[in-house]
């Protein structure tokens, strides 16, 4: 595997993201053409529904699984935060967001007490923000 780094750690599933939910919205668009132009009877009107249904849904199934993803890393992260930080710093945990805490997890140890310091002194949010911060990657290779 190709060392992960802030430039490479984002994760696209090229069946996913390049052939299901392209030809789903193909899909999509195509009955809503075809019932615009050969007007809206039931039938249409039903494909028109189930297009947009299967489109949303395999959206919607990607958006679950990336936040029931951040649940576990809130766990995991929190687990890390007891071990890694010193005492201060872990009385404060409860105010980091769930964003702070998905990008503070590419942190090493090392590095993380200084970044969760600065991530809550700064009242920094944003992910990009937080993950361009680091200096020595931690890679996160089982992402949904």
């Amino acid at each position: 595997m190709t060392e992960q780094n802030f430039a490479n750690h984002g994760r696209l599933v090229p069946l996913f993201h390049f052939f299901v939910l392209p030809v789903l919205f193909l899909n999509f668009v195509t009955q809503v053409y075809l019932g615009i132009k050969f007007e809206f009877a039931p039938a249409r009107i039903i494909s028109i529904l189930v297009a947009a249904a299967l489109f949303l849904g395999a959206l919607y199934a990607r958006m679950f699984a990336l936040a029931v993803q951040d649940r576990v890393i809130r766990l995991e992260e929190r687990l890390r935060y007891e071990r890694m930080l010193p005492a201060d710093l872990q009385a404060r945990c409860g105010e980091l967001t769930i964003n702070q805490i998905v990008a503070l997890r590419f942190a090493c140890d090392a590095e993380l007490p200084t970044l969760a310091r600065k991530v809550l002194d700064e009242k920094l949010t944003e992910r990009k923000a937080i993950k361009q911060l680091i200096k020595t990657w931690k890679p996160d290779y089982q992402r949904a």
